[in-house]
């Protein structure tokens, strides 16, 4: 499509000659040419019944609300954890392995009571025991000092310091579990077995 733009018949006079050109513009270029558009008329809308368009839009407007309450529905129900189901073998083993509590005698009952509270009096005894032996070594510790610090300061301020050497740790080995050169790894394929519950995606 050719487009004239500023179409101005010019009549320039030169000496006695008349000569007719044609200007559309000031650059040098006297044609231009439009873009392709490739457009096509618009296509007239046809009327529908007002009852037709009724009609689709309550039809889409069920089908989204029936699509909402099955999700609902799923919502509710949990997903099963298969490691936490009990076998069925072990429910009919149940009457098997159930433990019936033990009835005991009122002279049984006395002894375990009985049992109980000896175990209680030797266990504060032996607790007893142990601060009076560490009192009386905190105390022979305090007169050992104090018998040093009356000999040389030099000395009690030696005592005094800590002995890290006394427990020394030392401790080598591998950072990482070691492999086994005999071990022969073998190369599977991966095979998903995960259970795909309806409405999980």
């Amino acid at each position: 499509m050719i487009k004239f733009i500023n179409f101005i018949p010019m009549v320039l006079r030169h000496q006695e000659n008349i000569q007719r050109e044609i200007c559309t513009n000031i650059s040098p270029l006297y044609f231009k040419i439009t873009n392709t558009l490739l457009g096509e008329p618009l296509k007239k809308k046809k009327k529908l019944d007002p009852a037709i368009v009724r009609a689709r839009v309550e039809r889409r407007k069920k089908k989204v609300e029936k699509e909402i309450r099955r999700l609902e529905k799923l919502s509710k129900q949990l997903k099963p954890i298969d490691e936490i189901e009990i076998p069925s073998e072990l429910i009919n083993m149940k009457e098997k392995r159930l433990r019936r509590p033990l009835i005991l005698k009122e002279e049984e009952i006395d002894n375990r009571i009985h049992a109980i509270k000896n175990w209680n009096k030797y266990k504060i005894k032996q607790h007893l025991n142990d601060l009076r032996i560490i009192e009386l070594l905190l105390f022979s510790q305090q007169n050992a000092l104090n018998e040093v610090k009356v000999e040389s300061e030099q000395l009690y301020n030696e005592a005094i310091q800590p002995a890290f050497t006394l427990t020394p740790y030392i401790a080598q080995g591998p950072t990482n579990t070691p492999f086994l050169e005999s071990y022969d790894n073998p190369d599977g394929d991966y095979t998903d077995i995960t259970k795909k519950y309806e409405g999980e995606e």
